[in-house]
């Protein structure tokens, strides 16, 4: 037996997390910069969502990232009791993160030289995250031995993909995100752009000028993808898909409904799900992310 650990940017939903036995420990988001709060613990992710509404391009987010201290009262407990950990974390690209935990590891080694702590760079963030972070514990409650489990982690890292959009590039501006998308003037707000993350960092793949055209432009990313992948002999039973949203729920779900119709004969439509994204990543897309997750089962 071992446990799951993860960073908020999994943006697994609280009970999930629970139910899966995986332990999350949160970033902290704040609206002046002064007082950051816990994400969900001290700041449900709805109430954060309707701040960034109220005040839309106006007042700005920020988010911290977990401390050195908050890692090592997360391993500890476990350590003491000599239950191995596999912490999961967003990719180095966006956040210290990783460093964080890292940190906290080597320094708990010093008092407890025989534990096991494995410190794993997602390469992913957001729902794709919460997704990595549920094959880790699928593959615990299935029995499959630590070192197995973490070698096969490993290996699927880099199929994880998202293709998204946003609302506008207002909130990639302003978090420092748009210098990582060549192609996207940032001086022109009113595009949609559409996104890619693979391998750890974010690309554009096309500015479509309307909310309709870029949501359709994501399917057709997630499409070619799954094309390309079929053309080389993979199995598609082999995947999942999520969608992952913002703050406008109906949007998501009439999204969800495409793509589960659009891709019936390929996935297991049925097994898709739908999650919010939390406010890690929120605070550089703003309040309308909108996209899918997709990543080779381990």
């Amino acid at each position: 037996m071992y446990q799951i650990i993860s960073d908020g940017s999994c943006d697994l939903p609280e009970q999930l997390a629970k139910d899966m036995g995986v332990e999350v420990v949160p970033f902290y988001v704040s609206f002046d910069e002064k007082v950051y709060y816990k994400e969900i613990e001290e700041m449900p992710i709805r109430k954060f969502y309707d701040l960034m509404v109220e005040k839309e391009n106006v007042v700005f987010p920020k988010s911290s990232l977990p401390s050195v201290e908050d890692y090592i009262d997360s391993f500890e407990k476990y350590v003491k009791q000599g239950i191995p950990i596999i912490c999961i974390c967003i990719t180095v690209k966006f956040s210290g993160s990783y460093q964080a935990a890292m940190n906290a590891r080597n320094i708990l080694l010093e008092t407890y030289p025989d534990a096991k702590i494995q410190v794993i760079d997602s390469m992913m963030d957001t729902v794709l995250q919460g997704m990595y972070v549920l094959e880790a514990a699928k593959l615990r409650d299935r029995g499959v031995p630590y070192e197995e489990a973490v070698r096969r982690l490993l290996d699927i890292r880099e199929t994880g993909r998202i293709f998204f959009t946003v609302g506008n590039v207002a909130y990639l501006k302003h978090g420092g995100r748009i210098g990582k998308l060549s192609g996207i003037a940032s001086s022109v707000l009113g595009i949609k752009p559409l996104i890619t993350l693979k391998e750890g960092e974010i690309f554009s793949s096309g500015i479509p000028r309307s909310r309709r055209k870029s949501l359709e432009a994501v399917m057709n990313l997630l499409d070619n993808h799954i094309k390309s992948l079929v053309a080389a002999g993979e199995n598609m039973a082999d995947y999942v898909v999520d969608v992952g949203f913002g703050y406008d729920i109906k949007e998501a779900e009439d999204f969800l409904a495409q793509v589960k119709e659009r891709f019936r004969a390929v996935l297991d439509a049925e097994q898709i799900q739908m999650y919010q994204i939390g406010a890690t990543i929120a605070v550089h897309t703003g309040p309308y992310p909108l996209g899918v997750g997709f990543l080779k089962k381990a």
